[in-house]
């Protein structure tokens, strides 16, 4: 490895330069290990096979986090309700995790949330739902965060002004961690990348090498550009979540387990809309509603229904709105409406088929198996728990390997950005003034970029205006668009409106005021024609509309027809498999 290359790797930079060298590093190169899947398990396990010392190359069809990692609830939490189920192992397990994710992998994408549980019954909530909070927090949710608190119903109503005096006769505060799903499972791919791994985005597997009856790597096809490769490797490891059944059949191998996709819509809403300090936990007849705190808005989810259409688009309908509108307007005392909605989001959840028709009664529990010989499928799970799901698929391929695989290290490898974060919150106005920006958009670019806040700023050189916002999305800067086409493998204006930032659901537009400029800039460096530039922008406001078509429908069907109208950049990429 040349010099130049040794530093593009440490850097973990996902630009046009590293793209164009990726695919001969793929086609020309041996790896131990060859992932399926830009999640965050797949991610996670290429982060984890090469702090191994294994050779790792990650293929991904479409963009990282394009899936369920994207959309979310956006919380690293124990599972509060998995105590009810007796699941206390998982639930042990998810808050170690969380601990990690707060303090010591990533503190400056996770932060603290707390969560006001409302009490309808003097005496049988108090007891059992107590009991429960006290319970996680002994099991390590009192950890980095304070520990539970019993409020009265006057303390309740000064935290949550937004509560009907009568929808509680007072609550329990506990808290958990919250962060930016689309961003972490981007950093984790990055940092994997700087430990030696190839990420390759827009690159789908059109079908699996075999020697035999072993499984030898995989071909893929560049969406962007149409070139094949070869991809060699010890072990693929199927991480492509509610994909995996497509991936096993495309292998010729019989599957050990089958994956059934959840639908969880969520809303967002304005900060404004519901007065209150804290989130929000609500019980329903399926499953428990969320209210969280996401910078100047609220999420509000989720639902819980089988999803057996195309599985890359899934659509939110006016049924899923009404349905949480409904549910979280029971507690409100100004109730939410349709007009209140800034963004809407639908995401499926991979779950093991032959469990219970709720996802929200049933464990979280991941599995692994070989499916056949030199592939290994991972599914199941939940986003809290992505370190150990990863671990566990690296032990399973390492059997496939000659020689001794080293133990995991994750748990002590901090995500980029980490290291120094906690120094520079402290430097917040110095920085601002080098800079010459304001001091909260300092702490905006610490908590998404950590220490790597220099290197953001630097990517616009002496160009002020990259230091202004966005338009139509104050909260971003333009250097940040920039950023993301250069450093982090942006390639298409939905990459950055959809992911690597949050515009699309963050604005009543949707990102239909901020798709120009940031196409504008995205041209400069991925060198598109000013045709190109039209059509990117002309696909993103086509995506837009069909979305929002899609949720004034009452079920799943007529609304995927809506969605399946929006023009798609990536033609004909539905799933990691051609």
């Amino acid at each position: 490895m040349t010099d130049a290359s040794t530093a593009t790797v440490q850097s973990g930079r996902l630009g046009p330069h590293e793209r164009r060298a990726s695919l001969d590093r793929l086609r020309d190169e041996r790896f131990d290990v060859v992932i399926i899947g830009g999640g965050i398990v797949g991610c996670g396990s290429a982060l984890d096979a090469a702090t191994r010392g294994l050779k790792v190359a990650l293929v991904e069809a479409r963009d990282l986090a394009s899936g369920t990692s994207s959309r979310s609830s956006k919380l690293f939490h124990g599972g509060l309700r998995y105590l009810e189920m007796m699941e206390f192992g998982l639930v042990r397990e998810a808050l170690h995790e969380r601990e990690l994710m707060l303090t010591r992998l990533c503190p400056h994408l996770a932060k603290p949330v707390s969560f006001l549980f409302p009490l309808k019954n003097r005496v049988k909530d108090r007891l059992y739902i107590g009991a429960g909070v006290a319970m996680y927090d002994r099991m390590g949710g009192a950890r980095s965060v304070p520990a539970g608190k019993h409020l009265t119903r006057e303390g309740a109503l000064r935290l949550v002004p937004a509560f009907k005096r009568d929808a509680l006769i007072g609550g329990i505060v506990y808290y958990d961690g919250k962060m930016d799903d689309a961003r972490h499972t981007m950093t984790v791919a990055r940092t994997a990348a700087s430990h030696g791994a190839v990420v390759r985005t827009s690159t789908q597997v059109v079908d699996f090498l075999k020697e035999a009856d072993r499984v030898v790597g995989v071909k893929v096809r560049d969406i962007e550009t149409g070139e094949e490769a070869d991809v060699r490797g010890g072990v693929v490891i199927n991480s492509t979540g509610v994909w995996t059944d497509e991936l096993q059949r495309l292998s010729g191998g019989r599957g050990r387990f089958n994956v059934r996709a959840s639908k969880g819509v969520h809303l967002v809403v304005p900060r404004d809309k519901i007065p209150s300090e804290s989130g929000i936990i609500l019980r329903t007849e399926k499953s428990v509603l969320f209210v969280i705190p996401w910078k100047a808005h609220w999420i509000v989810g989720t639902t819980d229904t089988d999803w057996k259409l195309d599985l890359a688009h899934p659509a939110a309908t006016k049924a899923d709105i009404d349905y949480i509108l409904e549910h979280v307007n029971e507690v409100l005392a100004v109730p939410l409406t349709h007009d209140d909605i800034e963004g809407v989001y639908a995401g499926l959840r991979p779950l093991l088929a032959g469990e219970s028709e709720q996802s929200s009664k049933l464990s979280r529990e991941h599995a692994v198996a070989q499916v056949a010989p030199g592939l290994i499928s991972i599914a199941g799970g939940k986003y809290t728990t992505y370190r150990v799901m990863a671990a566990d698929a690296v032990d399973a391929a390492a059997k496939d390997l000659p020689g001794a695989v080293k133990p995991s290290v994750t748990e002590n490898i901090p995500l980029m950005g980490a290291d120094g974060y906690h120094a520079l919150v402290n430097q917040v106005d110095a920085l601002a003034d080098r800079f010459g920006i304001h001091p909260s958009r300092v702490q905006h670019l610490l908590d998404r970029y950590g220490s790597r806040i220099f290197e953001v700023v630097a990517t616009g050189g002496d160009d002020r205006s990259l230091l202004e916002p966005l338009p139509g999305a104050d909260e971003y800067l333009q250097v940040e668009a920039l950023y993301a086409t250069t450093h982090e493998g942006a390639l298409h204006v939905e990459d950055v409106l959809t992911r690597r930032t949050r515009i699309s659901i963050e604005t009543k537009h949707r990102g239909t005021e901020t798709a120009e400029r940031v196409a504008a800039i995205m041209q400069g460096v991925l060198g598109w024609s000013d045709d190109e530039r039209r059509h990117e922008v002309e696909a993103y406001l086509g995506r837009v509309k069909a979305e929002r078509e899609s949720q004034t429908k009452d079920n799943d069907e007529a609304a995927e027809d809506e969605r399946l109208q929006a023009p798609e950049v990536r033609e004909g990429v539905k799933s990691p498999v051609a």
